[in-house]
């Protein structure tokens, strides 16, 4: 599979209400968390997407475009709409997107380079990371062939992304990891903690 046919996207646009401010703006370890992500992935993509519906600081390069959603509200399904509308009206080449969050900050770019070379791309328009039994529905692999019914589903009411990827057929890829969670996800301020007890003792 060629990378450059896929668009890197981080889904940035959730209201962190557990949280209780932007995710995306806390530091961790004297870095940003989006900038833990695309530190990872920058370097896999021609060029890079961030949806946000905030003003938000991150580490600015070329490659990397912001926009926020399309229609607020609409939750991660909203995110990746926004991300297929972009390459759909800008006229970009790309086939597929490879969605991430902004709130993992273990996740390395291996990670990815093994998730997409066992990828059969025939088998489906959907594809999702499921590591030590638990699914991972926002690290994802969308052909943009879904535009259509994905907009279709969210004017109909459709939001969980779980819910929609069964409905529409999604390929899992399962991956073993047997030390520290690579996607240990920051929901709240007592994950922050975590996540710095987590490198103080790596």
């Amino acid at each position: 599979m060629d990378h450059n046919n896929i668009l890197g996207t981080v889904l940035a646009g959730g209201k962190s209400q557990r949280f209780g401010e932007d995710k995306s703006q806390v530091k961790l370890a004297g870095k940003l968390l989006i900038d833990h992500m695309l530190t990872e992935i920058s370097d896999e993509f021609k060029e890079l997407l961030i949806v946000s519906n905030n003003k938000i600081n991150f580490h600015k390069s070329e490659k990397i475009s912001i926009i926020e959603d399309y229609e607020k509200g609409l939750g991660p399904l909203g995110g990746v709409f926004s991300a297929m509308k972009w390459i759909k009206e800008n006229q970009k080449d790309y086939k597929w997107i490879a969605t991430f969050p902004v709130d993992t900050p273990f996740f390395k770019r291996q990670i990815l380079k093994d998730f997409i070379q066992n990828i059969n791309f025939n088998e489906s328009d959907l594809f999702f990371i499921k590591s030590n039994n638990t699914r991972h529905n926002i690290f994802g692999l969308w052909s943009i062939n879904l535009l259509d019914k994905l907009e279709k589903d969210l004017k109909n009411g459709e939001r969980k992304v779980e819910l929609w990827a069964n409905n529409t057929g999604v390929k899992i890829i399962n991956m073993e990891f047997s030390n520290n969670d690579p996607f240990f996800n920051i929901n709240t301020k007592e994950d922050l903690k975590k996540a710095e007890e987590i490198l103080k003792n790596d």
